[in-house]
């Protein structure tokens, strides 16, 4: 049997095989302790539920939602968007339904990129950012995010000869893996960037909420293109209405790639359950309390992992948002996080993402991802401190 060619670029998938380490440890009597994975623990709020009940009991939302049918959805969408950050947004030809933004980032680069074409992606970075641009037979170029650069890209160490070839650049602040944050006046620098060598700029905006501290909520990159020339941007309910097993999201901006987005869709899937999008919808109108509290909860967590890990003198720098901690690993293990990871979990139960994973970049560092109360994230910090010791 033969396959497409396509399939050889996305054979290597380190967190496959970080679930194969976590099935042998379980199998071998281990109690897993998941830090591996982005899925938050916490539950969607109750006016949420609530809306996705009423609509159960409605035989008119059971059928196939088209997108003509998402319009209350979209609506939503829009003013909670114009209240939260100043820009107005066309309901009808700027807003479109995803099932969760990685839909969006992974099918975009297939309205954009001929084989061939160039993406500007981060290193470290969202896997699924590179997995659609091999899907659309795109090559990638990494804009390597470093420590020293407060892991911002430097745009202008992109060689003359690969922007000749390039037609999209992809964002992400709050950024997953690395928790850094960007200001708005670096946005204003990338639309300028993208402008002057005409790319589609996407920001995929999961973590808008998850910011600690009292700092102020990040930008939107269509606030620093309010003309929605170039840009696009991606939101999930995963992450500040803990809906992720809902498949909720949506992508603002540019009305002409949001109809190209949408042809895409089209081929690929209708809208999810109708009940859904009344769920969202009860979300954004609601008192956006429950966002607060989510926020409050991983704040506390932030702190008692941060501070347990200090005190096996693990030094880490607590981060500003996001939901994980993004550590620089110890010697002898600096430069082995794929090892240290499956050797941590077969050991101990204690389940970690390699920094390896999310690219070349990301070798030497490992993420945690604070999905577990207080006291199970300190019980993971003994568990990882005795494996160390060892």
């Amino acid at each position: 049997m033969r396959f497409a060619n396509r399939l050889q670029a996305l054979s290597s998938n380190v967190f496959a095989d970080m679930d194969q380490a976590k099935a042998q440890a379980k199998s071998a009597g281990k109690t897993i302790i998941d830090l591996s994975l982005g899925s938050s623990d916490l539950p969607a709020s109750d006016i949420a539920i609530a809306a996705i009940e009423q609509s159960l009991d409605d035989p008119t939302t059971h059928g196939y939602l088209l997108h003509h049918g998402t319009i209350a959805f979209r609506e939503a969408v829009a003013n909670w968007y114009t209240h939260r950050f100043g820009i107005e947004i066309d309901p009808l030809t700027e807003v479109l339904p995803l099932i969760g933004s990685q839909e969006g980032t992974a099918h975009l680069p297939l309205t954009i990129l001929n084989p061939g074409d160039v993406a500007l992606l981060l290193d470290p970075g969202y896997p699924s950012h590179a997995g659609g641009v091999y899907l659309a037979g795109g090559q990638i170029q990494t804009m390597p995010l470093l420590a020293e650069n407060q892991f911002l890209p430097v745009f202008g160490d992109i060689p003359p000869s690969v922007l000749a070839k390039a037609r999209l650049m992809v964002l992400s602040y709050p950024h997953n893996p690395t928790t850094a944050i960007a200001s708005l006046s670096f946005f204003q620098e990338a639309v300028a960037f993208c402008q002057e060598h005409d790319l589609v700029l996407v920001h995929d905006f999961p973590y808008a909420d998850i910011v600690f501290d009292g700092i102020k909520l990040p930008p939107s990159i269509l606030q620093a293109d309010p003309k929605k020339s170039i840009s696009i941007e991606f939101f999930t309910f995963s992450k500040s209405y803990n809906m992720g097993g809902f498949r909720i999201g949506f992508a603002i901006g540019n009305a002409d790639l949001i109809t190209a987005l949408r042809k895409i869709k089209a081929i690929v899937d209708f809208n999810q359950y109708r009940g859904i999008l009344n769920g969202a919808i009860a979300a954004l109108e609601g008192t956006q309390e429950s966002v607060k509290e989510t926020v409050d909860k991983f704040q506390q967590r932030r702190d008692t992992f941060i501070q347990a890990l200090n005190n096996i003198n693990w030094l880490v720098k607590p981060p500003q948002a996001t939901m994980y901690v993004w550590a620089k690993l110890p010697d002898p293990w600096q430069y082995k996080s794929i090892e240290f990871c499956q050797k941590l979990v077969l050991e101990t139960g204690v389940a970690t993402s390699p920094g390896a994973g999310f690219g070349k970049q990301g070798e030497g560092y490992v993420r945690f991802a604070l999905v577990h109360e207080p006291d199970v994230l300190e019980i993971a910090v003994k568990k990882i401190a005795n494996f160390l010791s060892e």
